[in-house]
């Protein structure tokens, strides 16, 4: 099974951060909330406090299959401002590793560059920080290794496109059906 690792910095976005860890253990991934401070208490852009798995510095990045970034005001910015977080997200792309980003996130992925030439999509009126993607309206966008989606909204066919990525088209459908989403 795949290990996932999903960083949470203080202003993250709760509902997508905590709907993919949710939809990632009921299909059997490992996936760990990683805060990228040294505490394990993170607190959410709306005030709900989360006691990550571990903290950044404890993390084997090497042992990851996917890195994930939740959106989220300033959670986005802080996670951006993690050098650490940064260096690896970069070394997972140029390995054609898988990064995902909801929300404001993947603007953190153009900003660095590496969206050029790939299907994307952010936040609505975000669209600008997607530098040198074609930028798309759909909930959520797989382009090879990077997937994006855009907000809380589309949460849960974000979760389910990673479990897709790890399980199968058929394992996302099933697990899609047993939370009651679009039937």
């Amino acid at each position: 099974m795949a290990n996932i690792a999903i960083f949470l910095a203080n202003g993250f976005e709760e509902i997508e951060a905590l709907t993919v860890v949710d939809l990632c253990r009921r299909a059997g991934l490992t996936i760990d909330m990683v805060s990228v401070t040294d505490s394990l208490q993170v607190t959410g852009s709306h005030g709900i406090e989360v006691k990550a798995d571990k903290v950044i510095d404890d993390l084997d990045f090497d042992a990851m299959d996917m890195l994930v970034l939740p959106g989220g005001m300033p959670g986005t910015t802080n996670l951006e401002n993690t050098e650490k977080l940064m260096e690896n997200i970069r070394a997972f792309d140029s390995k054609g590793k898988f990064i995902s980003a909801i929300c404001a996130a993947p603007g953190v992925f153009g900003r660095a560059g590496l969206l050029q030439g790939k299907k994307a999509c952010v936040f609505p009126g975000l669209e600008g920080e997607l530098k040198g993607a074609d930028v798309q309206m759909s909930e959520t966008t797989v382009d090879g290794h990077i997937l994006t989606s855009r907000g809380m909204g589309t949460a849960m066919a974000f979760g389910l496109a990673i479990v897709e990525r790890f399980c199968g088209k058929e394992t996302a459908d099933e697990l899609g059906k047993k939370v009651v989403y679009k039937i």
